[in-house]
């Protein structure tokens, strides 16, 4: 086998380096444009009657919202290499929206200014714990099947608590999922940056961006509403 030159590794490097950076520039930037889609939007909604009739007044109409959710979370997870950028993007738009509707409860149920002191103590949560899922040196993927083996928990006792309405279960799930977002933002973002240095070129980037935008959004949404379940204060 040949040498390489230093001068090509040190290249080779600084393009993985660029295409690293600009990877997640992009992702925190749709990630950001997703959130802003979904608090104007739920915002909105809330000082709407027509919509809050429309929405929350029929069953159907609030369900099907909930299931295009879901059919777009897993369209763009399952599709992602068939897609295009420009598909990718759009579905995450449609997804911000549709969520931003279904949320829009938040505003009846909590004060504005608890919300926003909420989702700053959400955003600086989030912040740090993204910020060690980057820089750690420690293998995170270890803890990938707790945390999702730890989410299916989460996700079916809450449903049965539906139908048990028991106060004390709920907030043990709430400091449950608060513990398990918080895991999910380090180890996603962790994974994120394997994927980005997994890429070619700046043209592949773009959608994977938009789902690793997803991804994060997801966490901090989550993150944000249980933590409102805890410092919210009701009207």
């Amino acid at each position: 086998m040949q040498n390489i030159p230093s001068s090509y590794n040190h290249t080779t490097g600084s393009q993985t380096a660029v295409l690293v950076q600009s990877f997640f520039m992009q992702v925190y930037g749709w990630m950001m444009f997703g959130l802003l889609t979904t608090g104007v939007l739920a915002f909105y909604t809330a000082h709407s009657h027509f919509l809050l009739s429309l929405i929350f007044g029929s069953k159907l109409v609030f369900y099907g919202l909930l299931l295009a959710e879901v059919g777009i979370v897993f369209a763009l997870g399952n599709s992602i290499q068939s897609l295009s950028a420009t598909a990718a993007s759009f579905l995450f738009f449609v997804y911000s929206a549709l969520n931003g509707l279904t949320l829009a409860s938040i505003f009846l149920r909590y004060t504005h200014g608890s919300i926003a002191s909420v989702f700053f103590i959400t955003a600086g949560t989030f912040g740090a714990m993204t910020i060690y899922g980057y820089l750690t040196k420690a293998d995170l993927s270890k803890w990938g099947n707790l945390l999702f083996m730890s989410l299916i928990g989460l996700v079916i006792a809450s449903l049965v608590n539906l139908f048990v309405q028991s106060s004390a279960l709920m907030w043990v799930l709430t400091y449950v999922g608060v513990l398990i977002f918080v895991g999910l933002t380090a180890y996603d973002t962790q994974r994120l940056k394997e994927i980005a240095h997994q890429l070619n070129d700046e043209g592949s980037i773009g959608k994977f961006a938009v789902l690793g935008a997803l991804t994060l959004y997801l966490d901090f949404i989550n993150l944000f509403l249980y933590l409102l379940r805890i410092f919210g204060k009701r009207r």
